[in-house]
């Protein structure tokens, strides 16, 4: 489960002065697109996951301890990786004229 967790985005992009393309292109499609106000506006939700170094130092890490305890741990280390499967979010971004976001509003993380 650990190496099948979610990958991690950059979330440094959601800023300032970042095209609407490469945000599509880094978290995918938004959740809602809208225009008010002759201006648009877009919802981009995802769960931000792991660096693939870390769920490989996972996937070993349990991998190990399954040996080691010749598969007791997965009464451990299943239920942990549903607990720490990523953090969801959600962003609103609004965009300029030329499609390049003007403001970035922080929505939701769990």
């Amino acid at each position: 489960m650990a190496a099948k967790q979610p990958e991690k985005r950059d979330i440094g992009l959601l800023k300032k002065g970042t095209a609407r393309a490469v945000l599509i292109s880094e978290f995918g499609a938004p959740a809602i697109s809208e225009f008010r106000n002759d201006k648009r506006y877009e919802i981009f939700k995802f769960v931000q996951g792991y660096s693939t170094w870390a769920k490989a130092a996972r996937a070993f890490a349990h991998g190990a301890a399954d040996v080691v305890t010749l598969g007791l741990w997965e009464l451990v280390g299943t239920p942990a990786e549903i607990t720490f499967s990523g953090d969801e979010m959600a962003f609103q971004v609004s965009y300029d004229e030329n499609d390049i976001a003007d403001e970035v509003a922080f929505i939701k993380r769990e």
